[in-house]
Parts: C-alpha cells; sequence; structure tokens
C-alpha cells in the first residue's frame, strides 16, 4: 500500500479549483506523480509554462509524420518500430493485400489500431472484418493475417511480457465510457470456412524478438468452434463515449481505454466543450513526471495542436512541461464552436521510451520550437 507525503496547502494567489478561476494574468500548471492519479499540485504563473526560447541535449519534444513511412511490409513483424521500452513495442505497419503466412507474436499481447482502411482478420478464433479507428486486441500466442480490401495501415502496440486488460471505471460503473456489450469477438462463419484449406502453410513466431518458421502441409486455423473467455476482441472509437464535465477539464486519464503493464491506452473522441466560463477548454499545461506521453493522430481537428496532421505521432518525454500550443492557448476559456472533432490514440508509459528507425526516419525538425513566441511578461492584476 502507498502512502504519499500528503499535506495539501494553499499559498499566494491560486485558484481553489484546479483547472477553472484562474487568478487573472496567470497560467496554470499542474506537477503530479503518478500520471493524474497521485498527488498533485496547481501552480499559477505570469508566463505559459513552455515560453522556452531553446532547446539543446537529447530530452525535448518531438513529433514524427508516420505518413511517411514506406511499404508495404509483407509482415507485421517487418513493420519498422516507432517507439519501444521493455515493456511496450509500438509499429507502424503498411499491411500487404493479402499475407502469404500466419503471424505468431509470443512475446505478449498484440493490439492492432487500423488507421486506415478495411479488409479480414483471420485467426485461431474465426474471421473478423476491420475497418479504420479498430482496436483489435490479439492475445500473446494467436496465430493471425489479414486479407485487405482496401489499402490497410496499423499501430501496432504489443504489451511485451503483459495482457490488455479494462481499466477499473470504479463509480461511474460496468457500462460507462463503452459497455463490453459492443466488443466484437471472431465468428466461425462462411469467410472462416472457406479459407480453411490443405495447403502449406507458414507461420512466422516472434519470441525475444526473434523470427522463427514453422510450416504446416495444411491451413491450421481449421477450428470447427470454441468455448471460453479468452479471445480477441474489436472495439471502434466510434463506439466509445466519452465522459464529460460541463465545469472542468478532465485529465487524459479520464479516456483511459486499455491498461496493460507500466503503461495505458487511452483514446480522445469527439466530446462537448466545457460551458462554465471560467473553466479551461483545452489541456492545461502539465509536467511529464511519471509518464512518456505519446499521442498518435488518427482523424478530425486537433484542437491543442498546429500543424498537426491525421498520421503524425507527438512524443513529450519525461521531464518537462508540455501543453497547447499558442494558438490553442488563445481559445483557452472560449471556443469557436460547442465541441471537439478528433480522434487520436495515447500511449502514456512508465519507462523511458527509445526512438526506433520509423522515429528516427520520419521526424519533423523544429518541433520543440513550436511553443516559442514572443510576448512580454504578464502582469498581475494585484500589482
Amino acid at each position: 500500500m502507498k502512502h504519499y507525503i500528503r499535506f495539501p496547502r494553499l499559498e499566494g494567489r491560486a485558484s481553489r479549483q484546479a483547472h477553472a478561476d484562474l487568478p487573472e494574468g496567470t497560467f496554470e500548471r499542474e506537477l503530479g506523480k503518478e500520471g493524474f492519479f497521485g498527488p498533485a499540485t496547481q501552480m499559477y504563473h505570469r508566463h505559459p509554462p513552455t515560453g522556452w526560447e531553446s532547446w539543446e541535449g537529447p530530452l525535448r519534444p518531438r513529433a514524427f509524420d508516420l505518413n511517411g513511412v514506406q511499404g508495404p511490409h509483407a509482415s507485421p513483424f517487418d513493420a519498422p518500430e516507432v517507439l519501444y521500452n521493455a515493456h511496450v513495442r509500438l509499429r507502424f505497419w503498411r499491411a500487404p493485400e493479402k499475407m502469404d503466412h500466419l503471424a505468431r507474436n509470443a512475446d505478449g499481447d498484440e493490439l492492432i489500431f487500423v488507421h486506415e482502411g478495411t479488409g479480414h482478420l483471420f485467426c485461431d478464433y474465426g474471421h473478423l472484418e476491420y475497418r479504420a479507428g479498430d482496436y483489435v486486441v490479439l492475445p500473446r500466442s494467436t496465430m493471425w493475417r489479414i486479407e485487405s480490401t482496401s489499402p490497410t495501415t496499423c499501430l501496432l502496440i504489443e504489451a511485451t511480457g503483459s495482457t490488455y486488460m479494462l481499466p477499473e471505471k470504479g463509480i461511474l460503473g460496468h457500462h460507462a465510457i463503452f459497455d463490453p456489450a459492443v466488443l466484437d469477438t471472431p465468428k466461425i462463419d462462411e469467410a472462416f470456412e472457406r479459407q480453411q484449406s490443405e495447403e502449406r502453410t507458414r507461420v512466422l513466431i516472434k519470441r525475444n524478438g526473434r523470427i522463427s518458421t514453422c510450416t504446416y502441409p495444411f491451413n491450421p486455423l481449421d477450428a470447427v468452434g470454441w468455448h471460453g473467455d479468452l479471445a480477441p476482441v474489436r472495439l471502434n472509437v466510434k463506439d466509445i463515449r466519452p465522459l464529460a464535465s460541463h465545469r472542468y477539464h478532465l485529465p487524459p486519464s479520464a479516456h483511459t481505454t486499455w491498461v496493460a503493464n507500466r503503461f495505458v491506452i487511452c483514446t480522445f473522441t469527439p466530446r462537448p466543450f466545457e460551458t462554465d466560463p471560467g473553466a479551461l477548454k483545452v489541456p492545461f499545461f502539465h509536467n511529464n513526471d511519471d509518464y512518456d506521453e505519446v499521442l498518435f493522430y488518427h482523424a478530425g481537428d486537433f484542437f491543442s495542436r498546429d500543424n498537426i496532421k491525421a498520421g503524425m505521432i507527438t512524443f513529450h518525454p519525461c521531464g518537462f512541461t508540455h501543453g497547447p500550443h499558442p494558438k490553442a492557448l488563445e481559445r483557452a476559456f472560449v471556443q469557436p464552436k460547442p465541441a471537439t472533432d478528433e480522434y487520436a490514440v495515447m500511449l502514456d508509459t512508465r519507462d523511458a521510451l527509445e526512438l526506433g528507425p520509423a522515429a528516427i526516419q520520419t521526424e519533423v525538425p523544429g518541433y520543440a520550437d513550436s511553443w516559442k513566441v514572443k510576448r512580454e511578461p504578464t502582469k498581475l492584476a494585484a500589482e
């Protein structure tokens, strides 16, 4: 059991409610532990906490344009890594029209997020159709392949050595955010039966990052039935009903979709803006004191970022303050429309991430400078 040193205090000019009714002429910054779940303090500053003038050294905010990743990649194991650590590996896959083998990841559960495309996934358990915006969770060592009916690009997020689970929903109840009834599982249907054959079939198996090949004289996706509570599941982002608050800007953790060992995955979907005049209507400035934050932009208008488009990733590692870009900050309390219009996938990791080849090849230069703005020192109202 954790026993944090906790002693709530209020010093100087400060709001009594986080993320609302800021002292005039100030900018709020949250310092917190355990990714919004531990002790936290809100600071109130004269200047935007991202008002730096330069960056030196390897630690800095980064952005990557994965639209520049070339493909196709015949196997998901050929997909180049973007970011990784000992507990999670993020890859970007331009899938082939039809895989000529089966894939089997023995290193951990695989989460497929379909960014673009439509098609069919065949696995031990049967057949699933997929479309853009689908999450497909594949338990470790599931054999699978896809046949695309339109060009398909995916994020592949491996839970190395662990299992994907649903977040604890607490007082919200079992059916909040999305009802488990919307989770689809594979079917042993006509499409699955048609793909069964006596054809020689290769299975590429990844274990400890190395590939082995097992060859069968038949297609091992030959199940005639199954029962149990372990199977792949499919969830589309449009089936997520996000939490919203009219008077308080909720932290990213309120949008958690999947949890695994030492990382979480959140999904941002369209929601109403806060209506209370004093409530922040953009993400608040906050420190990355315990987590590295990765955001993949899937579709829509990304209201807290400038010059970011679908297919890009931002990476804000632990160790500095980040928050909305200057143009978004101008709309901190008044938005021009009633609701957000964005779909994005966020990966928060408890351990430092390393850059993979796809990140190095597609980095957007100067991203750290995108917060720079000429600004005169703010004068507090009481001065």
